[in-house]
């Protein structure tokens, strides 16, 4: 069966639903919602996914008590312009944040608001990457977006000595040993010492693995994969072999360290009760490329499924009625936002732009499909070469177009490793132009009838950016010489 996608037709619905739904017909108390996002962790690199050489038992029992989005996506597969979007429900290409290492304006209307005007406590806990005031620096508790209790840093991948700020405190702290282990220690203390009020909380939890320097993960991890033993994509061509293999043996450890901080965190509710009244949310910002298509470790930004394919699973306060559920139809970064709105039972703001999924959360429908929204408005760093691009996933297929024309259409159930271009393939056709249609109706819907290329979007939001100016290699190799875009205004 079909499923309506705009917010603005389901919106009616489901808030009212969702609580009746979730406890019976008595009127619930809001529950409480865990979100832990991780960094640059692919779909595919996890064992409830099918990677033959990771171990993440911890998410593959959640995955048994959750639904599962097995085609969730990335709106734009690079870390501040997805977060701006998890926290708006909006799109990059609304709110301007379309690079790393930006200001998300303080005018616009972002989770934790919206959660503390329906009477939530919030907290975040972990990387935040939206302040733009330098990557070290205090994020000041004014431009924090709503969240109250704090122990965050805009952003390190230092892991083994992470900063961070603790509430109103000015001096910076640094996480006892290895952060993923640190985080999720203090998250399990917030709701230990929370478990009991009468308030809901919104507890965010932003962990930065298994994003590189992937050589820094605890050594024990690292033994537990031989590169010798791992085996790679086929869509790794042999010449990169040796380079993956150096990195994504670390890559794994990361994995399944954080796999385990998170076991921690899902075990601790479970002792608390928690569970019995939270919405717990497992996922990612975006993906890594790892070689795969030619493109060298830590690339990310790109449409192929390596970049923007990420894990959601969310595990609803009743959630053996839906145990290990999977969904074909795709969900995108603004969805989420709405969607756990209606499941909290909290009207959803004129502003957001993503699709209420809360139904699809609720009663799954394995038949179910939908065109759910990826774009990159501005390549930069490393990627600055690479096309910009709109595109929409499906339960089938990928299709992506630059400003000149489609660039990319993948059967993704044929061609699970998108090794086969189909787009311009005569025997396609009618699919393109099908495709094509469901897309132009996405951007339709965000008034982007017709994209410009990335200069447009540089210009009209003000930054100046030359190529390159975001070093990550530098940071990469611990020096630290990260630049936030120049604003002209």
């Amino acid at each position: 069966m079909g499923y309506l996608t705009r917010v603005t037709k389901v919106k009616l619905i489901f808030p009212t639903m969702a609580l009746i739904l979730l406890s019976g017909c008595k009127a619930p108390e809001k529950p409480n919602v865990v979100f832990i996002l991780t960094d640059q962790w692919r779909a595919s690199s996890l064992g409830y996914m099918g990677d033959p050489n990771v171990k993440t038992p911890q998410l593959d029992q959640l995955a048994d008590q959750a639904v599962n989005f097995v085609n969730a996506v990335s709106v734009s597969p690079v870390c501040t312009p997805y977060r701006a979007s998890l926290l708006t429900g909006r799109f990059p290409s609304s709110t301007g944040m379309i690079l790393n290492d930006i200001y998300l304006p303080s005018e616009e209307l972002c989770m934790a608001e919206i959660y503390q005007s329906a009477g939530y406590q919030t907290a975040y806990i972990g990387k935040w990457h939206l302040d733009g005031h330098g990557r070290l620096n205090n994020v000041e508790p004014e431009r924090r977006q709503g969240f109250e209790y704090w122990k965050a840093l805009e952003c390190s991948h230092d892991y083994n000595q992470m900063p961070y700020y603790e509430n109103e405190d000015p001096d910076q702290k640094i996480w006892d040993g290895y952060s993923p282990f640190a985080i999720s220690k203090d998250a399990t203390t917030y709701m230990t010492e929370h478990a009991g009020d009468q308030q809901p909380f919104l507890l965010f939890v932003s962990i930065a693995t298994p994003h590189f320097p992937h050589h820094s993960a605890p050594d024990e991890y690292m033994k537990m994969y031989p590169p010798s033993e791992i085996k790679l994509s086929p869509n790794v061509p042999e010449e990169l072999h040796e380079k993956v293999l150096s990195e994504i043996q670390g890559y794994y450890a990361h994995c399944t360290a954080t796999d385990l901080a998170i076991g921690s965190m899902v075990e601790q509710m479970r002792s608390l009760g928690l569970l019995e009244n939270t919405i717990l949310v497992f996922t990612s910002d975006h993906g890594e490329m790892m070689g795969s298509h030619g493109r060298l470790p830590f690339r990310k930004q790109l449409a192929w499924d390596e970049s923007i394919h990420v894990p959601f699973l969310i595990r609803l306060p009743d959630g053996e009625a839906r145990q290990g559920v999977r969904v074909q139809a795709p969900i995108t970064t603004p969805d989420i936002l709405p969607s756990l709105l209606a499941l909290c039972g909290i009207e959803i703001p004129i502003t957001i732009e993503g699709d209420d999924l809360s139904g699809l959360m609720l009663e799954p429908d394995p038949e179910a499909d939908r065109a759910a929204l990826i774009m990159n408005v501005s390549p930069f760093d490393v990627n600055w070469d690479d096309r910009e691009y709109r595109g929409i996933r499906t339960a089938r297929y990928t299709y992506a177009v630059a400003p000149e024309g489609p660039i990319m259409l993948f059967d993704d159930r044929s061609d699970p490793y998108q090794m086969d271009n189909l787009a311009g393939n005569p025997a396609y056709t009618d699919i393109q132009a099908d495709l094509e249609q469901q897309l132009r109706r996405e951007l339709n819907e965000i008034g982007e009838e017709d994209f410009k290329p990335k200069d447009f979007y540089i210009d009209k939001w003000g930054f100046e950016i030359e190529k390159n100016n975001i070093n990550y290699w530098s940071f990469y190799e611990g020096e630290g010489k990260v630049q936030s875009p120049k604003l002209n205004k």
